[in-house]
């Protein structure tokens, strides 16, 4: 009997396709018009549209080009780490099941590869199971959601639809978790000792999850595992969150105030890692490496060290697998 043809897809939040002001513009637009992204129905939708369109879109690509341009190396940060997952992923399973016949693909839920061009190319191509693994540890409705939205979407679309599976979180699975702490000891093996390290997340609005989204509950969680996993006491680490955007009340202690107040209450140096990426992008290598850095050293600070994102290293890519081993270890060379 045949092998049923298995992928495996990678999906991350996406990226512009070139460090320019209209790629940018094309970009911002399909993101932040996703009403996952910015909540609103009625009048408030068409005062965020116009907001969005007559504004936002209007001012804000050229600065964030510029910022873009900062950090390209051929291609965005953010692809060019998730093409790395993808190659060592593959190349990880062809050597533990070489007759399973699975094959991994990148796509991003917004710019290219897109998600939804790729799972039409993959049920074209005779995939028939597809296990989607968000890049995101944290569940949230504004990131991992519109990924299971697209796929609804698409299965909506079709008379024959492939078997898909969906990872929803992996913020306290324990390879994850060392994964975390062995970079945390890796990058203290050879640097001086700091005051705190502090574990900034992504923000969201605070209403977002006044409503029920679990994000910060997850990201809360991470913190204290990981502390517990580097047998921190209390006083040497603390969760933040960053990237907050617009007038709204967002998850706090904000990333940028904390560590502007940090030197005058006697801590001066710091190290920061940001568990809610699983790749450096412009959030980590711009916004938390350069800017907050900045912030930090101008108010005082003497000492900032910004820890990687976990990228391509090998806990990482374990993790990746294990994940498919618990959640889709049937479709390991089993035969249709």
């Amino acid at each position: 009997m045949s092998q049923s043809k298995t992928a495996v897809l990678l999906v991350n939040l996406g990226s512009p396709d070139e460090p320019t002001p209209g790629a940018v513009r094309r970009y911002l637009k399909e993101f932040l018009s996703d009403r996952r992204v910015v909540e609103g129905d009625g009048p408030m939708r068409l005062v965020w549209l116009a907001v969005l369109n007559g504004i936002i879109l209007t001012f804000r690509p050229k600065k964030v080009a510029k910022l873009y341009a900062s950090i390209w190396d051929e291609d965005s940060p953010l692809r060019l780490i998730l093409n790395r997952q993808v190659a060592a992923l593959n190349l990880k399973l062809q050597q533990q099941y070489p007759d399973s016949g699975l094959q991994v693909f990148s796509a991003m839920t917004y710019g290219n590869p897109g998600l939804t061009p790729r799972l039409q190319e993959l049920t074209d191509a005779g995939y028939e199971r597809i296990f989607v693994i968000p890049l995101y540890p944290q569940y949230s409705a504004t990131t991992t959601a519109p990924i299971y939205d697209q796929i609804n979407r698409f299965q909506l679309s079709r008379r024959n639809i492939p078997d898909i599976r969906i990872v929803r979180d992996y913020h306290d699975h324990p390879r994850y978790i060392e994964a975390l702490a062995e970079s945390v000891r890796s990058f203290r093996a050879d640097k001086p000792a700091v005051d705190k390290l502090v574990l900034s997340y992504h923000g969201i609005p605070k209403e977002y999850a006044d409503k029920g989204d679990p994000y910060p509950q997850q990201c809360h969680r991470t913190s204290e595992l990981l502390a517990e996993a580097l047998n921190l006491k209390d006083g040497e680490w603390l969760t933040t969150f960053q990237s907050r955007f617009g007038p709204k009340e967002w998850l706090q202690p904000y990333t940028d105030k904390t560590l502007e107040s940090f030197p005058e209450q006697g801590i001066k140096k710091l190290e920061v890692i940001c568990p809610a990426f699983a790749a450096d992008c412009l959030e980590t290598l711009e916004e938390i490496a350069e800017e907050n850095r900045e912030v930090f050293t101008e108010a005082g600070g003497e000492q900032y060290q910004y820890i990687p994102a976990l990228n391509d290293n090998e806990p990482m890519i374990q993790l990746l697998l294990t994940l498919i081993q618990q959640q889709a270890g049937d479709w390991l060379g089993n035969r249709a």
